[in-house]
């Protein structure tokens, strides 16, 4: 590695991670370039870098019913060589200037990120032009990233947590495109050819659907220019499947999922609240104080420093276009799994039926207000903020009006959306040895059956 790359690396990633004091606070503007790209963009000198956080509408929801995978693969591949470059030589190109490239197969989009030192920005903006417009997908490359999603699919056959996950979704959501693993399973990845890569990103890389945030070190003139020449070749407008509304299945309901090894994982959750209800703030405040608090969350605090149960427990909202949940895990002893879970749920319906108190409220508050400014505290994580406000359709306001939506929630709201969405109680996956296995010594892991996948 030659000293100008060692260098250039070193001042990216001392970039990407220096604090800004003022981030949280500096302007955002709404940015039209000359030929009608938009993006949401934060011009800030600290340091002279450029981040860009940007999506497409889609997702892994917009895989083929059978053969999910798809989209993962997709975004795998899509910094893997772009037109003259084969894979050896756009990495090369990428390595060369620092440029950090990537891509991300999500439910609901295909996101990505670019990062680049500011002198390197037409080199950064330009490979990415490629990588959407061109991409290759050589033969070669294809097999080898596939390998890598097989291997890794393989992993998730003995890890209890990946088990449980999919068999929570899978139970919420049923044959509904949620209901599918996002990247895929050991019988449909390998089914996976040209033809499909090609056609998922003809139907999903378009202008229509096209969300981007900028933050760093450059002027308004010079990113419109950049947008164009990058973005403006894409075809104008998806090709989306339609995607229905669905509301996750009815808690309560459990199931036992028999794996032999040391620990026992749980997954619960239930229907939960989407972006846009107005009653989401209560209900992002009650997960808080219920187990999104960490060390201060009632589940945390019952499961583990009270009883013992677990060294962890944590639950959050997980929201998406079409449907949304919340969802929590720990991990167990397998004589303890019926207990932790007796435990988990007593909790949650303590809270449905009492609803938080009003020193949880004022804490809850007070701790969601003072953290907003240390998740906004560098350039990489304004730029990926404002694209998850972008695609969660907040205003490009967001930012100076959230506190004060935080402060408005009430006592209220709070035990009203408490029941709302708690009430019904949990729907349960437990992953490992019976319990009566264990005090057995632990032997051959049994593989899970379909309906884990």
């Amino acid at each position: 590695m030659t000293f100008t790359r060692r260098a250039a690396i070193a001042l990216i990633a001392t970039a990407v991670m220096a604090p800004l004091p003022a981030m949280a606070s500096a302007k955002i503007q709404k940015l039209v370039s000359p030929g009608g790209i938009e993006a949401w963009f934060v011009q800030d000198a600290t340091v002279p870098l450029v981040a860009m956080e940007y999506s497409f509408d889609g997702g892994a929801a917009q895989d083929p019913a059978d053969k999910p995978g798809v989209a993962s693969m997709v975004a795998g591949l899509l910094d893997e060589g772009a037109g003259d470059l084969d894979s050896k030589n756009f990495r090369e190109r990428l390595e060369r200037r620092a440029i950090e490239l990537s891509f991300n197969a999500a439910r609901d989009h295909l996101r990505g990120s670019l990062r680049m030192l500011k002198d390197n920005r037409e080199e950064a903006f330009d490979l990415l032009r490629m990588a959407l417009t061109q991409p290759r997908f050589d033969a070669p490359d294809i097999e080898r990233i596939r390998a890598q999603i097989m291997s890794g699919l393989r992993r998730e056959i003995s890890n209890p947590g990946s088990i449980a996950g999919k068999k929570f979704m899978e139970a919420a959501f049923g044959d509904h495109p949620y209901g599918r693993p996002s990247n895929g399973t050991l019988v449909t990845v390998p089914k996976i050819d040209l033809n499909d890569l090609r056609a998922y990103t003809k139907r999903i890389l378009a202008r229509d659907t096209l969300k981007i945030a900028v933050v760093g070190d450059i002027d308004a003139a010079t990113l419109g220019s950049l947008l164009d020449k990058t973005f403006g070749g894409l075809q104008a407008n998806a090709a989306l499947t339609p995607v229905p509304d669905i509301v996750a299945a009815k808690p309560p309901q459990k199931f036992f999922i028999p794996l032999d090894v040391p620990q026992t994982n749980i997954v619960f959750g239930g229907p939960g609240i989407k972006r846009d209800d107005p009653k989401f703030m209560a209900a992002y405040v009650v997960n808080h104080i219920l187990g999104g608090g960490g060390l201060s969350g009632r589940l945390y605090k019952e499961v583990r420093e009270k009883r013992g149960l677990a060294y962890s427990v944590s639950e959050s909202l997980l929201w998406m276009q079409h449907s949304a949940v919340f969802i929590g895990s720990t991990g167990t002893r397998a004589d303890r799994a019926t207990d932790t879970v007796d435990a988990i749920d007593a909790e949650i319906k303590r809270l449905a039926t009492e609803g938080p108190t009003q020193q949880e409220l004022d804490e809850a508050k007070s701790y969601l207000k003072g953290s907003q400014m240390l998740a906004l505290d560098t350039s990489s994580k304004l730029a990926g903020a404002l694209l998850q406000y972008q695609n969660d359709r907040l205003g490009i306001d967001y930012i100076e009006k959230r506190n004060a939506v935080v402060e408005a929630v009430t006592l209220e709201d709070t035990k009203a959306v408490a029941q709302r969405i708690w009430g019904q109680g949990a729907l349960t996956v437990v992953v490992g040895r019976a319990p009566q296995a264990a005090v057995t010594p632990p032997v051959t892991a049994t593989p899970p059956g379909p309906t884990a996948n």
